[in-house]
């Protein structure tokens, strides 16, 4: 199973031209999804595009979501090296625009699973956690 889209609602009035460029600049330098205005039941939305099946949607609406936790999506990578790879990436992004937030965490360790992440949010009113899911070697 794989996920097809998720939506992401925003305060009407606050997706606007500079808003999803931004965005667009951002989570394409990052994760290289792609940006696009689509029109969806009337109105004008966002396409990021991750793959030909998978898209996160951005919309308006007058309830808007609301995240102030820690929720998130997470983003499976192939290595360590890869989650590194984004982590320093995220970071000189941040170093240019402080409204990048990241949360590291220590390695998480179970009996034969080492899971090394961080989470990662930008203009979006959720999260992303950037993992690896590592088997450890049996002793």
């Amino acid at each position: 199973m794989r996920f097809n889209h998720m939506e992401l609602t925003f305060a009407r009035g606050t997706l606007d031209d500079v808003t999803r460029a931004e965005i667009d600049r951002f989570y394409g330098a990052i994760f290289g999804w792609t940006g696009s205005d689509v029109d969806v039941v009337g109105q004008k939305a966002h396409y990021l595009r991750v793959d030909d099946e998978q898209f996160i949607l951005l919309a308006e609406s007058g309830k808007p979501m609301s995240s102030p936790g820690y929720d998130h999506l997470g983003l499976l990578q192939d290595t360590r090296a890869e989650v590194d790879r984004l982590l320093d990436e995220c970071k000189r992004f941040q170093a240019q625009d402080d409204r990048v937030l990241i949360k590291e965490y220590e390695d998480l360790v179970t009996d034969n699973l080492v899971v090394h992440a961080f989470y990662v949010k930008y203009l979006l009113p959720i999260y992303f956690d950037v993992q690896v899911i590592e088997r450890r070697s049996a002793a």
